[in-house]
């Protein structure tokens, strides 16, 4: 779940910095507030710095070895708090617009390696049938070993058209696999809908964007318009959604909601303690609804599932969730850079945090899959916040495990097993309900 702010009040901190720096280089004293610092440490932080530049087998520049330093620094707090380089910021300004350039897959650093939270419906990385799981491992044959997450995604990056070769380790599978894709322009439609049967709909979506809550209401009513106001109950598809920002969550879950708190957030500092209730009005008018998950489900597609199930707004149905309950907030660097660190954690309305715990679906439904998903199903290799390394701890323990599979990426709604269950649900409500 990403938010960005401005820097602000930030350079004096980096001043002080700058100067216990300096001081140590030249050895002078230091004033009574900057030896609040860990002195001791900045000393043989410097000291290394020195050997490194002395002694290292190739020259190094100060500002290579800094950066460096500075993505150490931020890759152990947690898996998901970074240094973007000026480009990777300006990428992840662009994606949260709904259009880049690459792949189309969502992955994170784990171990060395990348691993593969969720390929995007309808990109590269789905159409060559890449996997919840899967471990990348070479990217045109340069081992990921030793790379940064930045790096390896600047080098999945590219100009539509061009080709790259992926070196995968699935489980299931002897031995590693080479996959050739050709990146593409990617423009993510966030919101896909259309009418199902007898005024029954289904609306997927498949990332959190600025506008995803805008697009939603306009296909709420595009719907009501081709079924003639006659809605008898709506599906909304949220599996192998990684999320995307903050906003996007609270205005598609305050789209079926009409008060109430939609979710808070709770860090050390006071900005990032808020809560983000409802307005007065659900654009689906009452109208049933069931929300599909799996463990591809994550960060702002939980926000909606939880929100959405603390209110007896909708049934939950699927497979426990990934779990990432936390919130990243980009804060802009002088130098174009910026950092994307981990700044507090997120509850639903009823204050339960789903930090490495996932959302528990009111139905559970793990039995539906497709035949060509079974091998991978049985070999257990899904991957939730909780299997990440470094992850953050939920703070009322009890984490649950990383065991189940998930859905294919990109199901089409009348063939999907567990979208027919959602529908037959659906009319049972309307049964029980005794509506005409």
């Amino acid at each position: 779940m990403i938010k960005t702010r401005s820097r602000q009040a930030g350079i004096s901190r980096y001043g002080w910095a700058a100067l216990v720096a300096a001081s140590l280089l030249l050895n002078a004293p230091v004033s009574a507030q900057e030896k609040t610092l860990p002195l001791e440490e900045l000393r043989v932080f410097s000291e290394v710095f020195g050997l490194i530049k002395r002694d290292y087998v190739e020259p190094k520049e100060d500002v290579e070895l800094l950066r460096q330093a500075i993505t150490g620094l931020l890759g152990g707090l947690d898996p998901h708090s970074a240094y973007l380089t000026p480009d990777s910021f300006e990428e992840l300004q662009i994606g949260t617009e709904g259009k880049f350039g690459g792949l189309g897959i969502e992955v994170t650093m784990e171990n060395g390696v990348i691993r593969v939270i969720t390929p995007i419906d309808g990109t590269p990385a789905d159409r060559a049938g890449i996997k919840p799981g899967d471990v990348i491992i070479a990217l045109d044959g340069t081992p990921v070993k030793g790379m940064s997450l930045d790096d390896a995604v600047s080098r999945m990056r590219g100009k539509p058209r061009t080709e790259i070769v992926l070196t995968i380790v699935r489980e299931g599978r002897n031995r590693p696999f080479k996959v050739t894709l050709e990146r593409a322009e990617i423009k993510i439609t966030s919101v896909r809908s259309q009418v199902l049967e007898n005024g029954y709909a289904y609306i997927r979506i498949t990332q959190f964007q600025e506008d995803t809550g805008g697009a939603l209401r306009r296909s709420l009513t595009e719907l009501r318009t081709e079924v003639g106001n006659g809605l008898h109950g709506l599906i909304l598809d949220l599996r192998n959604n990684p999320g995307g920002v903050l906003s996007g969550a609270v205005s598609v879950s305050d789209t079926f909601l009409e008060s109430g708190v939609i979710v808070a957030t709770r860090g050390r500092n006071e900005e990032n303690t808020q809560e983000y209730t409802a307005t007065t009005r659900d654009y689906a008018d009452g109208v049933p609804i069931v929300v599909l998950v799996n463990e591809g489900s994550a960060s702002a597609s939980e926000i909606v599932a939880g929100a959405l199930q603390d209110h007896d707004r909708a049934i939950i149905m699927g497979r426990k969730t990934f779990g990432k309950g936390s919130v990243q907030t980009i804060l802009p660097l002088k130098n174009g850079a910026a950092l994307k660190i981990t700044t507090a954690r997120y509850y639903t309305p009823d204050g339960r945090s789903i930090q490495a715990r996932g959302i528990e679906p009111d139905i559970v439904s793990g039995n539906l899959v497709f035949a060509e998903d079974k091998e991978k199903r049985e070999a257990g290799d899904s991957v939730r916040e909780s299997s990440l390394a470094g992850h953050l701890q939920n703070e009322s323990g009890g984490e649950g495990d990383a065991t189940q599979n998930a859905e294919p990426a990109s199901p089409p709604a009348l063939e999907d097993p567990l979208v027919h269950e959602a529908l037959n649900l659906l009319k049972a409500l309307k049964i029980v309900r005794k509506e005409p």
